[in-house]
Order: C-alpha cells, then structure tokens, then sequence
C-alpha cells in the first residue's frame, strides 16, 4: 500500500470512542491502515455497553459487559490496536432514557474529570492526533456526544490535533441500497445523523483488503450486529468511507492516510 512499509513508525493516534463496535463501524478503515502503516494505535472505549441490544444468547452467567468486551477485544487485534483502554462508565442508554442520569453514566460524567484522563494517556502516549466523535455525537446518542465533550476538552488540553468521526449524510441518504447500521440506530434516538457532503474535511477510502478487516471486525460484535446487515449488496458502498472533520491544525496524521478508494465512487 504504501512504498515504506513502515511511513508512520514511531508516530501515535489515540481513537475514543462511546461503545464497543463504535471502533469498526466508523474508523476502522482508518485504524487498520494507521497500523499497517506502522502507526501505533490506542484505542480507547468510554463505556463497556451494558445497554445494547442482544442479538445473540450469553452463555450461562456471562453478563452483556463481559461479552461485549470479548467481542472488542477481538475487533481490536483484527484492527491493529496496540493498547486498548477501557474508562469504565456506564452505558448511559438512548437520549430521555432514566440511564442517562445515573450517577456511573458516561451523559452525567464530569467531562472536565474524564478529559483530563484523557489528556494524561495523550501526554503518557505522546501521541500526535486524538479521534473522536463530531458535536452531534454522529446520531445524537447522549454516550457520543458525551465522547465528543470529552474528546474536545483532551484535545484542548493537549493541542493535539483533533479528527471528529462523523458519516457523510448525503452518501448515506439511500438506505436501500447503501444500508447502514447509522440509519437504525438514528430512527432508534429520533435525531438527524451525520453531516452534509460540503461540511466533511477528510474522507478516507478502504482498499478491498482494508475493507474485508472492517466487515469481519464489525461481525465479531454478533451481540450487537446481526449477520442479515453486513450482507446486502450495497455494503461496500455503505462502509466503504469514513468521514471526519479537523479540529486544530490544518492537516495531520490522518490526512495523510487519505488514498485513493477502490470501492464505488461517492454519491
């Protein structure tokens, strides 16, 4: 892929993100090829999921936790990380949900408290560029926005340059034949998701090899995601891109990943 194999060896992105699958389904693209250029990659996860949806049965006294981070364990090593760091909150639920007010949740964290801890495993890491989620918390999940607070503050703290993961809107509006687990999970919180094609500052595009360690890293999440939504035809169009706005300097680490796409052109 890239003619030195390793380009960005000794350079480091810190990735939050709210849940487990998060990871996959909107930046794995972007960790795989980080990894394979020699990147190391930290990923952290804000929450351990409690609250989703169980599309398969736990085995007898496994807890929702425990499988969902088995299965993030798993997408991480197909998706390069080198550190995965759990913060331990609470799945804070959908937006109006009791969940959010919990005293453990993620939503009524300090953003202050967990940015700091985030600002201190940047400094630990001396990493160059933090991901985290865009200001609409990509569908309005309160856990993203939260994750997009937090995100926002470490990266003010650190001045590190910040990429906010979001999903192109305009590329996503045909749900038949680009179907997405963004649009399900937009019409569960009742929001708008993403952003317009003209707001995106960074777009990257998976090569086919990249792509078959996204659809196989979103698939270990069989607790989350059933197998019907990864096999329609349109999937490459639908995961094929991944989205980002830059908060910061004007171009870094992840600017430079930008390649060009082998899947379908954009809407």
């Amino acid at each position: 892929m890239f003619s030195n194999p390793s380009p960005l060896r000794g350079r480091t992105v810190l990735v939050l993100h709210a849940h487990p699958d998060d990871e996959a389904i909107f930046t794995g693209v972007t960790m795989r090829r980080l990894a394979d250029a020699g990147a190391r990659v930290v990923l952290v996860t804000a929450t351990l999921g409690e609250l989703g949806e169980v599309h398969v049965p736990l085995s007898p006294g496994e807890t929702m936790a425990q499988r969902r981070v088995a299965e993030l364990e798993s997408a991480a090593a197909l998706l390069g990380v080198q550190r995965l760091v759990l913060l331990g909150a609470r799945d804070s639920g959908l937006p109006g949900a009791a969940d959010n007010v919990h005293p453990d949740a993620l939503a009524a964290a300090d953003p202050s408290r967990v940015a700091r801890r985030m600002a201190d495993l940047i400094d630990e890491e001396s990493a160059e560029a933090l991901v985290h989620d865009d200001g609409r918390g990509i569908y309005g999940h309160p856990d993203h926005l939260a994750a997009h607070r937090i995100g926002a503050a470490a990266a003010r703290l650190t001045g590190v340059t910040a990429y906010q993961s979001t999903v192109d809107r305009d590329h996503l509006h045909d749900r038949v034949t680009r179907s997405h687990l963004i649009h399900a999970a937009a019409e569960a919180t009742g929001l708008p998701f993403g952003v317009p094609s003209a707001d995106v500052a960074l777009r990257i595009g998976a090569t086919a090899g990249e792509l078959a360690v996204k659809r196989a890293a979103i698939a270990v999440h069989a607790s989350q995601v059933s197998a019907e939504s990864l096999g329609h035809a349109g999937f490459d169009e639908a995961y094929g891109y991944e989205w980002y706005l830059r908060s910061g300097a004007s171009s870094g680490i992840l600017d430079e990943l930008a390649l060009p796409a082998v899947v379908g052109a954009p809407a």
